[in-house]
């Protein structure tokens, strides 16, 4: 996948800041839900993000996005992977009446190069869909080592591998050639715009990894009845600043996809047979429902 690190440390480091928001939020009795105490300004509340379970017309939509609605599907399937990986190890530590140590939840995780601008826009950098957790279970006698858990971890990624293996490959081979992209002419030039619009907005960064970097910073010290108001903010200026860059390169990734499929024509039709009837056996396996992230 392109660049994940940005994002999963922009997902994973804001999401005790974006908890600790709501609850502070939730359990005030002085402030109503759409005032914004440090500013004085208010704005009408946005729903949350909620969940999905409506699969693509065509499965390489989830499989190769090009678009950033289209991310929402590969970001639940990635998902599925890690929770599929989650359930057989919890059953095998179970069998074993031992306890797995306790894990980050599980988060969507967005695509830095196919941003889902409609998303960001309503919803921010540090909110999205929350993924289902499972039904808690009963207290094991002990808590496992890592040697007594090992086992059960090398049944989790084998399960997950059952899963992935009939797509990952070529999933991987598809994001590597996005990453061709960043050198398009048209692409860069309309990427020169980001920097000026972004301070427009109050936000003065070199480039969008800068930007990232900001929204890192303002959302882990964004005081908590504050947080959803920083977070809308910085996911509207990114959104309306993306979009001409986007304009240029959405078009470029439907153009790549399409020669990508052409070029890997057997696989592609393959996948489009077989992976929604494997998800389904692994969704009945495992007593799991394969969701998506949804505005």
């Amino acid at each position: 996948m392109i660049r994940p690190a940005i994002w999963r440390k922009l997902v994973t480091r804001t999401a005790t800041a974006a908890a600790a928001a709501l609850l502070a939020v939730a359990c005030s009795t002085d402030l109503g839900p759409s005032s914004n105490p440090s500013s004085g300004t208010s704005s009408p509340p946005v729903p949350p993000a909620r969940l999905t379970y409506a699969l693509p017309d065509d499965p390489v939509r989830m499989l190769f996005p090009a678009t950033g609605a289209e991310t929402r599907w590969t970001q639940g399937l990635s998902v599925f992977g890690q929770q599929v990986a989650r359930t057989v190890e919890a059953a095998c530590a179970r069998n074993g009446g031992i306890g797995l140590p306790e894990q980050t939840p599980l988060a969507f995780i967005p695509f830095s190069e196919i941003p889902d601008l409609d998303f960001l826009a309503q919803h921010g950098f540090g909110q999205s869909a929350e993924v289902p957790s499972p039904a808690a279970s009963p207290a094991p006698p002990r808590s496992g080592s890592p040697t007594a858990t090992r086992p059960c971890r090398a049944q989790g990624a084998a399960a997950a591998r059952t899963v992935r293996d009939a797509y990952a490959p070529l999933q991987n081979r598809w994001f590597r050639e996005l990453a061709s992209l960043r050198r398009d002419p048209a692409t860069v030039r309309a990427s020169r715009t980001l920097p000026d619009c972004l301070a427009g907005h109050g936000f003065n960064v070199r480039d969008e990894d800068g930007f990232f970097g900001l929204v890192d910073s303002r959302l882990l010290t964004a005081a908590p009845a504050d947080f959803p108001y920083v977070d809308r903010e910085l996911g509207h200026a990114y959104a309306a600043c993306m979009r001409p860059v986007e304009a240029v390169r959405e078009p470029a990734r439907l153009r790549l996809r399409t020669r990508f499929l052409a070029a890997h024509a057997d696989q592609a039709h393959e996948l489009r047979k077989t992976l929604i009837p494997s998800l389904r056996r692994a969704e009945q396996r495992h007593s799991l429902r394969l969701c998506f992230p949804a505005p």
